[in-house]
């Protein structure tokens, strides 16, 4: 078996390395260094026969050879203030000579020097061999064969809509002649947008798999260096790896982390994102959508990408991915429930209605927490417990069990909890409280009040997000009414009633004063600043809305003051309400119309 030419030259740089070492001890063994101080004695002594000096180097040849060195040849350091030399040399009549480099040292520099230059040049012609003047500038992407990809649209739920447009893609990718006869001119990018964890990637892969094409899988983050060019450079190397594998998808994950809106304000155009960015726009624009390529991208932050990606002739079509509804929740969770073991008391139903706003992320991962809880259990199937616990600990955290509370906290964090549930239950237009805990959970939460909406909802009544206010500050209030005094346990509750609050008036424009206007903010577009007495009276507003918020806690908690003592002592004895009994109680809490 002969080697190949690159292992070869391989072993020739490893020679010539060999060879350079050689020489230099050679020089080494030739002179032995002494001290200044010795070779004035040995001169003194008359057992020099001569001296070569050669630039800030002595070299003394001996008459007969050092018995302790063995050698005739001693070398040491020149010290020119010493005025005394030459007239030692002259007293004991040594022979003085100047010479220049020798030989063996202009050989030694000479292979030294051929030795860099073949190394360089031999690492220029591997690099083009590889297809890259520069290892940084290669494409990170990972590329999955049509062999390997076996995700198909049957293996995602939820988001119909969305599957149904990429549908479409599949069709142009697998009869893309029968696309050209009408006239048509295929898509080059398609955007998916949507919040985390819905199946933006999933989606790409179906596409992929349906297709039957190779898909290349990057990030957004992996063309970002702190090497100006680099990512440009990425670029470039990706398409042209693609134009190689057509038809075929590329998939951008976490686009917006290259393609964000280019500030006015940085004109020196030599912000390296900025380059990147501008290349694949030139990329996009260079390729032929004929030849099968297509980009799809996928962001949560749409509204942050700058214009010119979002054009049509770049990314043609923006495919919307929603949080699925109880529908899609349902189907998710089907698909999910396929290899794991469920009891016979599990409906999928219920579960779907237990997590209105899940992502299919997150369904996911519910039902692997449960599934983790059965085996720390020792059970053989999951049951409703478990499935309530990884809902439980997806909402709220891990439950802190061991946590030590003194009994005075306790008693207040339960009829804060009771608060709560009371205002909820005492609002017609607020869902429906499902459990009550006063057990810790998460980094500061010692205890919650879980409500469960009856249906999905994309709408919201000024009612009800009055009401949402209302049931934050009944933790507060119950701890006022009751103790005469607060703690800053409603401190999660104040900033979240406040948020609600400032959307009210600034954003859906539900204040009387201020009429149906909204001062929302884009933090991508400049808004001219408000004046100072506008942005009081917005404040004002807010501050109006939440008063009188309070207020309207306060009242229901004084109508309900029994029930809320008997609540709350419940909570303190069993430490969780849920279920009936939980509903037997709520049901005797008096009505209040806001």
């Amino acid at each position: 078996m002969q080697d190949k030419p690159e292992n070869r030259v391989i072993w020739l740089f490893v020679a010539l390395g060999l060879l350079f070492i050689v020489v230099l001890s050679i020089q080494d063994l030739l002179h032995s260094p002494i001290s200044w101080t010795e070779a004035k004695q040995k001169i003194e002594s008359g057992q020099v026969e001569s001296v070569e000096i050669d630039s800030h180097l002595v070299r003394l040849r001996l008459k007969e050879s050092d018995t302790e060195l063995r050698t005739d040849m001693l070398e040491t350091v020149f010290i020119e203030q010493d005025e005394s030399f030459f007239p030692l040399l002259d007293k004991n009549q040594v022979t003085v000579k100047a010479v220049g480099p020798s030989n063996c040292e202009e050989g030694s520099s000479w292979l030294f020097t051929f030795f860099l230059i073949g190394l360089i040049v031999y690492m220029v012609i591997r690099m083009q061999r590889t297809g890259s003047s520069n290892p940084f500038a290669r494409s990170k992407a990972s590329l999955a064969s049509p062999e390997s990809s076996t995700i198909r649209f049957t293996d995602v739920a939820g988001i119909d809509e969305a599957r149904e447009e990429l549908e479409e893609l599949v069709a142009i990718l697998k009869q893309p002649q029968r696309f050209r006869t009408l006239g048509g001119r295929m898509p080059k990018g398609v955007l998916l947008v949507g919040p985390p964890g819905t199946g933006k990637t999933l989606l790409a892969k179906a596409v992929a798999g349906e297709a039957d094409v190779p898909f290349f899988h990057t990030s957004g983050s992996d063309f970002v260096e702190i090497y100006v060019g680099v990512g440009a450079a990425r670029v470039r190397d990706l398409f042209e790896q693609a134009k190689k594998k057509a038809p075929c998808i590329i998939f951008i994950d976490e686009f917006d982390a290259i393609a964000k809106s280019r500030s006015s304000r940085n004109l020196n155009g030599n912000d390296e994102r900025e380059q990147t960015l501008n290349q694949l726009l030139v990329a996009m624009d260079g390729f032929d959508s004929q030849q099968g390529i297509i980009v799809i991208a996928a962001t949560n932050r749409p509204d942050s990408l700058d214009s010119a990606v979002t054009r049509p002739g770049r990314f043609d079509r923006q495919v919307h991915v929603q949080l699925p509804d109880i529908k899609g929740r349902r189907a998710i969770l089907e698909i999910h429930a396929k290899n794991i073991q469920l009891d016979d008391e599990i409906n999928l139903d219920m579960i779907a209605r237990l997590t209105p706003g899940f992502s299919g992320a997150d369904l996911a991962n519910i039902l692997n927490e449960a599934a983790l809880l059965t085996i720390r259990k020792a059970r053989e199937k999951i049951g409703l417990v478990e499935i309530e616990e990884a809902i439980e600990r997806s909402i709220a955290g891990l439950a802190h069990k061991n946590r030590h509370i003194n009994e005075d906290e306790r008693r207040r964090i339960a009829f804060h909890e009771g608060g709560h549930a009371l205002c909820a239950a005492a609002l017609p237009v607020a869902d429906p409280v499902q459990k009550i805990s006063i057990i810790p959970r998460g980094r500061g939460a010692l205890g919650y009040t879980m409500q469960n909406p009856e249906q999905d909802q994309n709408l919201y009544t000024h009612k009800q997000l009055y009401s949402k206010i209302v049931i934050l500050f009944g933790g507060r209030a119950a701890e006022e009414h009751l103790f005469s005094d607060y703690t800053t346990g409603a401190a999660d509750d104040l900033r979240r009633a406040s948020d609600i609050a400032r959307q009210m008036i600034r954003r859906y424009g539900m204040s009387e004063a201020l009429g149906p206007m909204s001062f929302e903010r884009d933090e991508n577009r400049f808004v001219q600043e408000l004046s100072p007495s506008l942005i009081s009276l917005l404040d004002q507003e807010e501050s109006k809305i939440l008063k009188e918020a309070y207020h309207h806690a306060s009242s229901i908690i004084q109508q309900n003051e029994d029930l809320l003592r008997s609540l709350g002592q419940q909570l303190l004895e069993e430490e969780t309400l849920s279920g009936d009994k939980l509903d037997e109680l709520l049901s005797r809490t008096q009505e209040y119309r806001i």
